[in-house]
């Protein structure tokens, strides 16, 4: 009983996170591919009450699934849980899409298309090396299988990144900060100019 209520918070907080990263990518996508439907439509009040329905409708929709696939059948729980996590990479892969291909149309300043490109990017990257095993694994049940964990690491290591996500998270923060992106990318391009001096020739 403990077991299945700490389980079902965990979930739901992980569905709040995995929440949380497609508003970031979704407002990222319409800033570029349709900048004047977010001008106008991008308040505090929709960003407090767009907050309010994810931390509503994560621990919902992870309660009313369980309860389903319990009354159904207790083994396709982890399916149709694992399932409803999948959904976000879809998205993910459109909205980076999407932006890629309204880039050149948008009036956006150069360095703030390439912030929200990296951020996009971050976030697909973050969803893919840190969630994405573990709900695959979650989907297929290994994590209730005894004798695969004795003889496999590769469950423990999913775990292992999943539960990085929350670093992931603070990383992915201070990434969207304005201005550190275009630091990271200064840096990177005097590092290659520098070896690139000191490996010229002299005449």
């Amino acid at each position: 009983m403990l077991f299945g209520i700490a389980l079902c918070i965990y979930i739901s907080s992980l569905t709040v996170s995995i929440g949380f990263m497609v508003c970031i990518a979704l407002e990222r996508y319409l800033l570029i591919a349709h900048p004047l439907w977010y001008r106008f439509r991008h308040t505090i009040k929709f960003s407090v009450v767009l907050c309010v329905m994810v931390w509503v409708l994560s621990p919902v929709s992870v309660l009313s699934l369980s309860a389903l696939s319990t009354l159904q059948d207790v083994s396709i729980a982890p399916i149709i849980i694992g399932t409803f996590l999948l959904l976000p990479l879809p998205l993910f892969i459109f909205f980076l899409g999407g932006t890629i291909r309204a880039l050149s149309a948008s009036r956006v300043p150069s360095d703030e298309k390439r912030r929200i490109v990296g951020i996009l990017v971050l976030v697909l990257l973050i969803y893919t090396l840190l969630f994405l095993p573990a709900i695959i694994l979650f989907m297929t049940k290994m994590n209730t299988d005894h004798h695969t964990l004795k003889s496999d690491q590769l469950p423990y290591l999913a775990y292992v990144f999943l539960m990085l996500s929350p670093l992931a998270d603070a990383f992915l923060y201070v990434f969207m900060r304005k201005g550190t992106i275009d630091k990271f990318l200064s840096s990177v391009c005097c590092c290659g100019m520098d070896s690139n001096d000191i490996t010229s020739p002299t005449v």
